[in-house]
Order: C-alpha cells, then structure tokens, then sequence
C-alpha cells in the first residue's frame, strides 16, 4: 500500500510545481528534497550561511516524517546537495552531527556539490526512512 503525505505546516512546493512531502510504502519513508525555507514565509529569503540554512532544512524535514508518524532515528539513508561543497562541507557536518550525534547509529549518507540550488539555497536534503510494519 502507498500513502502519500501533504504537511500542511511544512514548506509547500513552489508555485507551479506538484508534489508530496513524503511518500509511505512497505514501511519505508520517501521524503522529498527540502530547502531552509520557512513554512510561515515559504517564498521568503533564507537565512544566511550554511549552518542557519541546514538547521532550518533539517527542522523541515523533522516536520515531514513526524506528521507521517516516523522519527529522525528511523533515517536509513540522507542525501544532501550543497551549492558550495568546498566552502560548506566542514560547517554544514557540523550541524548535521547534531541531528545525527551517534556515529554508530548514523544513517549511510551522500553529499554532492551541485552547480545551483533553487532559489539560490545552500543546502537540499532528502530522506529515506525505514520502520519495520506491524505484524
């Protein structure tokens, strides 16, 4: 069965474009690509640096898997775009360290430098999520 979630206090998709903020299947939780936008504000500016854009993604996407009932803990795979890999990569693990403090029960992640993020962001994050159906 598939289950797809809207999050009405989350970021929505830009004007023009359709999409969920997750998709639910078998247990496994697809979450769209989020950026640092502000759900109350959604097509105001970011916040400045890479460290405020990352926290606001990840509170986002923290957003998204608790209203389809999953936590951050259930993260099997994290993928991350950032718009200066260079510049970014050592301040941005910082933050993402205090999402994910265990290294041990850390997701397996990739991180790409991309030639441009939407509207100018830093940072894009998406998510894949696992719990084990009720039997």
């Amino acid at each position: 069965m598939i289950k797809r979630h809207f999050v009405r206090h989350a970021p929505p998709p830009p004007r023009g474009v359709t999409y969920n903020h997750a998709t639910q299947a078998n247990g496994w939780l697809y979450v769209t690509g989020q950026l640092p936008s502000d759900a109350f504000a959604p097509g105001g500016s970011f916040p400045p640096g890479i460290k405020a854009q990352a926290e606001r993604t990840f509170l986002n996407l923290i957003t998204i898997i608790e209203a389809a009932g999953y936590a951050l803990k259930d993260a099997v795979f994290v993928r991350i775009y950032l718009a200066d890999f260079d510049r970014d990569y050592d301040a941005f693990n910082l933050v993402y360290h205090e999402f994910f403090p265990e290294a041990d029960a850390a997701p397996s992640r990739t991180t790409l430098g991309v030639a441009r993020l939407g509207r100018g962001a830093l940072v894009e994050i998406d998510l894949t999520l696992y719990q084990a159906p009720a039997p």
